[in-house]
C-alpha cells in the first residue's frame, strides 16, 4: 500500500499523522496495529511514539484515532490531539474545530504563539473521571486522592484519576525525581500486576514554584516519552486540587520535550482543562507498505524548517528547569 504521511510532535511527543478523509485510505482494525508496529519503530527509517489516524466524523469536524506504538489503542492523547487539531484547521481553514474521540468530541483551537514562530494550539481534555473502576484500579474504595499504595510504596501519596487515559500520579522531590524509583513502579504496574489490569500512565511531579511544575510521564503501551498531554493535563489538576496551583489561572508545565501550558476549570462538581502547546510538523513523507513482509520504504521526504524554532524554545526551558528544580 502507499501512504502519504506528516511526521509532527507536541512536546517532544513525536507521531505519525495519516489523513482518511482526503486520501481516502481504509483500514482494517489489523492493519491499524501491524501499521502502529512497523511505522512507529524507532530502528525504522521513521519512527514515532504512535499514528494519528485522521477519519471522517458524522457528528464533528474529524475523528482521531490513537494508535501506541506497540499496537494498542489511546481512548485519548492531548499531544497527538494538538497535530491533528492544527491539521484540521489548516484543511477545512478553521481557527477552531471539534474533534471525535473514543469519550468525547472535543473544541479545538489556534492559540497565539507561545514561543516566536512555534504553532500553538488549545485542545479540551475531558472527561476527567475520579471513579478507580474507570481506569481501572483493583482498590477496595472507590477513589484514591492523594493516599498511599502499600504494595507499590511505602512513602509516595497517589492520586488515581482518567482523563479519560488512566493516570497515577504521586508529587516528589528532585531525588526521588532522579532515582530508578518511577521506573521500577511504572515497570510493575504496566506489567502482570493486581491492581492495574490494564496498565497505567505514571507520573512524577514537582512544584517549580507557583504556577509552574515539572512533569515526567512513563506512558502505557510506549515507557518514558518526552511529554504526555493527558498527564501533564491530570498533572496540573491534582497541584490545583491540593492548593498548589490556582483554578483558572495558567499553570507552566515542563517537561523533557518543552512547555505547555494548562488552565483547570472547576464546573460544579466536575473538571475540564484546556492543554496550549505547540504543534510542530517535521517532515511529509510517501511510504510503500507491505504488511505481509512487514517491510516499507520512504519513496519522498519534506522536511519542515520549523523545528528550528522548537528548539529554541526548548533550550529556554531546559534551562529554566535547571534553575528552578527544588528538593
Amino acid at each position: 500500500m502507499e501512504i502519504k504521511m506528516i511526521k509532527g510532535h507536541g512536546s517532544g511527543n513525536d507521531f505519525l499523522l495519516i489523513d482518511e478523509i482526503t486520501h481516502g485510505y481504509t483500514f482494517t482494525e489489523l492493519e491499524r496495529v501491524e501499521l502502529a508496529k512497523l511505522l512507529c519503530d524507532r530502528e525504522s527509517k521513521l519512527g514515532a511514539d504512535g499514528i494519528l489516524f485522521v477519519i471522517k466524523s458524522e457528528r464533528a469536524d474529524g475523528r482521531m484515532r490513537v494508535f501506541n506504538a506497540d499496537g494498542s489503542e489511546a481512548s485519548m492523547c492531548g499531544n497527538g490531539l494538538r497535530i491533528v487539531a492544527r491539521y484540521l484547521c489548516e484543511l477545512l481553514g478553521k481557527n477552531e474545530a471539534f474533534v471525535e474521540t473514543m469519550k468525547a468530541d472535543l473544541k479545538v483551537s489556534k492559540q497565539p504563539e507561545l514561543f516566536s514562530q512555534v504553532h500553538t494550539y488549545q485542545v479540551e481534555i475531558s472527561p476527567v473521571l475520579f471513579d478507580l473502576k474507570a481506569l481501572p484500579l483493583k482498590l477496595n474504595k472507590p477513589t484514591l486522592y492523594n493516599e498511599k499504595i502499600y504494595e507499590l510504596s511505602d512513602d509516595l501519596r497517589f492520586t488515581a484519576l482518567a482523563v479519560p487515559n488512566p493516570h497515577l500520579i504521586t508529587m516528589v522531590d528532585v531525588e526521588t525525581l532522579q532515582s530508578d524509583v518511577q521506573q521500577k513502579l511504572s515497570e510493575k504496574v504496566n506489567g502482570p500486576n493486581e491492581l492495574f489490569p490494564d496498565g497505567v500512565n505514571v507520573s512524577f511531579v514537582n512544584q517549580l514554584g507557583k504556577g509552574s511544575i515539572y512533569v515526567k510521564t512513563f506512558e502505557r503501551g510506549v515507557g518514558f516519552t518526552n511529554a504526555c498531554g493527558t498527564a501533564m493535563s491530570a498533572s496540573s489538576l491534582v497541584t490545583c486540587m491540593q492548593g498548589l496551583n490556582e483554578f483558572e489561572s495558567v499553570i507552566d508545565v515542563y517537561n523533557n520535550g518543552g512547555k505547555v501550558q494548562c488552565v483547570v476549570h472547576q464546573l460544579d462538581k466536575e473538571f475540564q482543562i484546556d492543554l496550549i502547546g505547540n504543534s510542530t510538523y517535521l517532515f511529509n513523507a510517501d511510504v510503500s507498505i507491505d504488511l505481509k513482509a512487514g517491510t516499507f520504504e520512504v519513496t519522498a521526504q519534506n522536511e519542515y524548517t520549523e523545528q528550528i524554532a522548537y528548539e529554541k524554545l526548548q533550550s529556554e526551558v531546559q534551562q529554566f528547569i535547571k534553575d528552578n528544580m527544588k528538593g
